[in-house]
């Protein structure tokens, strides 16, 4: 795989100082149309081994183009922070908005190139993790964005003749230490396993670009001249996409998973009153479990209809718990800052860290829901979300997060009754909205959309609990129940890890 990058490229002095200047004026007239329009998002990954050029490159890149528009992230061990969330929530923070560069010094490649050769990590675990990868730039190119992957290499030879040239230099020597020559002495086992990280990640949306790095000039220009084209490339071509999902199709009978629910049922006051305190001291009891502080968190979805009672069922979970310890996370509109990022990023920025809760009144199903009915984003978009919901959620759960995911359904009757108290009663006025009347009007997509989310994303690892919510003693109590029970199914579970 590395063949070609061990043919002594070079590119003379003169050459490259008479291809400097127009490279130059190029990039910098393609980085401002990128920024003008602020359409997508450039990520570009610098890999490779050591002493192949993966700094210089970096700030030849800076030294070319606007940097005020550039970030750099460098990525090392992970923190404590990060540690107690999922894998790829670093990296997710990290994302540029549309119209900016975002050049990843060490990314999500590099973490597990670094266990496997040290043998923290298997091959089917790798396996496992660059599969995340490839849904993961999947999605950021559906988005959008252009991502641009550079993997810098050398000779065995070519390394070690590189590392004692910048040690011979005093103005470089201060990049080459004793770790340098230590990963030199595992330079077979470091092609061995990034060759096969390459094989596996190199997709057509994200593919790999192979520089050798033993000639400065050849290596500065090439480079020079893939992210020039692509960006080009990128702003000539719009956003071309592809539905990944059948829609829809509706049911003979007419049979769905909501039709099916019995709204009638419902909870004695008493009744209530006793089992609202059981649960929400269960749930109390749970959250301070040393087994949930120390290796779980939870994440507490709440979807439905208007008017169905999320809010109150929020407030019953959040009496049963130290305020310290969850945080509740309204989701509207995306403000501006988040219209520059991927959907799922401004859900990743909320996700808790081990021991803590997150509840989500609306969430990252929006896409699904009211971006679909409403027309706020392309069939495209919303087809594919599905697979990518359930992703994101599979990395959630593999990371210790317990997901409980929430539809609470009324009828229509139930409605129109809930909306006209609103309007009676001045507390809570604020609650109806001219938006809510005119949902109501399209009672029938929102129906079709809620089966066709629960079809889709209903998994056995984050499923769905439909709430028969006409009753609100009956919804309140069932929400704390479900939730008390998925923990005790979770904590049961690193139970039998010990064992």
């Amino acid at each position: 795989m590395f063949e070609s990058a061990e043919l002594g490229h070079t590119i003379g002095r003169e050459a490259f100082r008479k291809e400097v200047p127009k490279l130059r004026a190029a990039l910098l007239d393609v980085q401002y149309d990128v920024l003008e329009k602020k359409e997508f998002p450039v990520v570009i990954l610098v890999s490779g081994v050591d002493g192949s050029g993966k700094g210089e490159t970096i700030n030849l890149l800076y030294s070319w183009m606007d940097p005020r528009h550039i970030s750099t992230l460098a990525f090392s061990a992970p923190s404590d922070e990060e540690r107690s969330r999922p894998y790829m929530w670093r990296y997710w923070r990290a994302l540029p908005p549309q119209g900016k560069i975002g050049i990843f010094a060490g990314s999500w490649y590099s973490q597990p190139i670094a266990d496997r050769i040290v043998g923290n990590m298997r091959r089917s675990e790798m396996d496992d993790r660059l599969d995340e990868i490839n849904r993961f730039e999947a999605m950021l190119v559906n988005e959008g964005a252009l991502v641009l992957k550079f993997w810098f290499h050398l000779s065995k030879d070519g390394q070690k003749q590189r590392l004692k040239a910048l040690e011979s230099n005093p103005h470089t020597a201060w990049r080459v230490t004793k770790d340098s020559y230590e990963r030199l002495k595992t330079y077979g086992k470091l092609q061995q396993v990034a060759g096969h990280v390459l094989r596996v990640t190199n997709t057509a949306k994200a593919p790999w670009i192979i520089v050798e790095g033993t000639d400065d000039n050849y290596r500065s220009l090439t480079v020079g001249h893939i992210v020039l084209d692509a960006m080009q490339r990128r702003l000539q071509q719009g956003r071309q996409q592809v539905p990944v999902a059948p829609p829809i199709i509706q049911t003979i009978d007419q049979k769905t998973v909501l039709s099916e629910l019995d709204l009638t049922r419902k909870l004695a006051k008493k009744d209530y009153e006793r089992d609202l305190a059981r649960y929400q001291s269960r749930l109390s009891e749970l959250m301070r479990d040393p087994r949930f502080v120390g290796k779980r968190s939870l994440v507490v979805v709440f979807e439905g209809s208007d008017a169905a009672g999320k809010g109150g069922a929020i407030r019953r979970i959040a009496a049963a718990i130290d305020a310290r310890q969850y945080q509740i996370i309204p989701v509207a509109a995306p403000t501006e800052e988040e219209r520059v990022q991927p959907y799922l990023w401004r859900f990743w920025r909320h996700i808790p860290r081990t021991g803590r809760l997150a509840i989500f009144d609306r969430s990252w199903y929006g896409r699904v829901l009211v971006e679909r009915v409403e027309g706020f984003c392309t069939e495209a978009d919303w087809l594919r979300a599905y697979a990518e919901i359930n992703d994101f959620e599979h990395q959630l759960t593999g990371a210790g997060v317990v997901v409980v995911k929430f539809w609470l359904q009324i009828s229509a009757e139930e409605q129109l009754r809930r909306f006209k108290e609103r309007e009676a009663t001045d507390f809570k006025r604020y609650k109806i909205t001219e938006e809510d009347w005119r949902n109501r009007e399209k009672w029938d997509a929102y129906d079709a959309a809620v089966c066709d989310m629960v079809d889709r994303t209903s998994t056995g690892l984050a499923p769905w609990t439909l709430v028969e919510a006409n009753d609100k003693n009956f919804a309140r109590v069932k929400v704390l129940q479900t939730v008390c029970e998925r923990l005790e199914i979770a904590l049961g579970e690193e139970d039998n890890r010990k064992q």
